[in-house]
């Protein structure tokens, strides 16, 4: 009876076993060839600012694969430098640091450095930097603060943003950043400071944007947006492209 129960109580640890190898290994990532675009959704990324990305990247007919904080969390910088770039949306750029493991972090910054380009929305941006939060440092040392509406107690409004080709643009903020110290400035805030910038780091590109060109109409609702929606989506294919295909925009 004793033998019985003890093979009983095996097979089933074994099955256990199985059963979170196999959970595991449940979702393999496309190759970077088929889907050389990496969406990060995992802890900490907005699944809002997912959907409103995914659409962009839809649209565009730009082929990506979603990858979560597990999966990231085990990709060597190997694996990661086979994909063209990884785009990092809004969210809570503390409890995105926090859900990848220093490890990881440095993994993303490795690849990073040898030629997979980066894109960073707000949170994504803030990530970015050298938040104190498991940040990626891709900047040197900067560390973003926020926009200085965020002083006056503004928590997300219409903010008309001046580019270098003289546009004026109004966009989505939501507790961004502004990027002072770091980069090339590609557009402005009323205030002056950056709200989107681009530069190099090692072999990889990276494009920074402080606000939101990719929300949705629904986002804008009891605001006044005097730029349409299709044209802040174009602005955010643009981004998107140019942080790809490592282009530089203009830029003061």
């Amino acid at each position: 009876m004793n033998v019985t129960r003890l093979l009983t109580a095996a097979c089933i640890a074994l099955c256990c076993v199985a059963l979170v190898a196999c959970g595991s290994e449940s979702r393999t990532l496309p190759p970077a060839n088929v889907t050389p675009i990496l969406l990060f959704n995992g802890t900490g990324a907005s699944p809002g600012d997912v959907a409103a990305v995914e659409n962009i990247l839809t649209t565009e007919r730009l082929s990506y694969s979603t990858v979560d904080s597990p999966h990231l969390n085990q990709m060597p910088d190997s694996q990661l430098r086979e994909y063209r770039l990884l785009i990092v949306p809004g969210g809570n750029f503390i409890h995105l640091g926090r859900g990848l493991t220093p490890t990881a972090a440095a993994n993303i910054r490795n690849a990073v450095q040898q030629g997979m380009n980066y894109f960073g929305i707000c949170a994504g941006a803030f990530f970015a930097g050298s938040s104190p939060f498991n940040g990626l440092n891709l900047t040197s040392g900067v560390r973003f603060g926020f926009y200085s509406a965020e002083d006056r107690g503004v928590r997300k409004a219409p903010v008309p943003i001046t580019t270098a080709d003289g546009q004026t643009l109004d966009q989505y903020w939501e507790d961004g950043p502004q990027l002072t110290g770091w980069g090339a400035v590609v557009g402005k805030f009323p205030d002056g400071t950056p709200a989107i910038a681009e530069g190099s780091f090692g072999n990889g590109w990276v494009v920074l944007s402080g606000v939101h060109p990719e929300a949705p109409a629904s986002w804008r609702r009891g605001m006044d947006f005097r730029t349409p929606t299709a044209a802040d989506h174009a602005y955010a294919a643009a981004l998107i492209r140019a942080a790809l295909n490592r282009e530089s925009l203009p830029h003061y």
